[in-house]
């Protein structure tokens, strides 16, 4: 009966493994408008990267875009008048370009061009 029961509790380890993995490999960055914005882990700056990129940002003298929507994640943005930059690789491998709107540096989709994370 012991073994059968070690048995089961193996099973239903073996069994939910992977649904636990695949939990923690995405980041919930944002909600807006009911939408649920998600970023895979590593996909975006992380937080001890960020003074240095904000620092590369002000650095490269990135053109600042004025839209007269509210900047958060989720945002669509316009699809004339933004210019969209390569992240550089020193900040991590990531699937999205980023800009400054508003005064914000902002990582965006380039597909979408919506925005999944603000650096603040």
């Amino acid at each position: 009966m012991r073994n059968r029961l070690l048995a089961v509790a193996a099973m239903a380890c073996a069994i939910s493994a992977p649904v636990a993995a695949q939990a923690q490999s995405t980041v919930t960055t944002g909600v807006v408008g009911g939408n649920t914005v998600v970023v895979e882990e590593g996909g975006g700056i992380t937080v001890d990267q960020r003074p240095a990129f904000r620092e590369y940002i002000v650095r490269e003298r990135v053109p600042d875009y004025t839209i007269s929507d509210r900047v958060a994640v989720g945002t669509v943005l316009p699809e004339t008048g933004v210019t969209y930059y390569d992240v550089p690789q020193r900040f991590g491998g990531t699937p999205y370009r980023y800009t400054v709107v508003n005064g914000e540096t902002v990582l965006v989709e380039p597909r979408s061009r919506r925005i999944v994370q603000v650096i603040d």
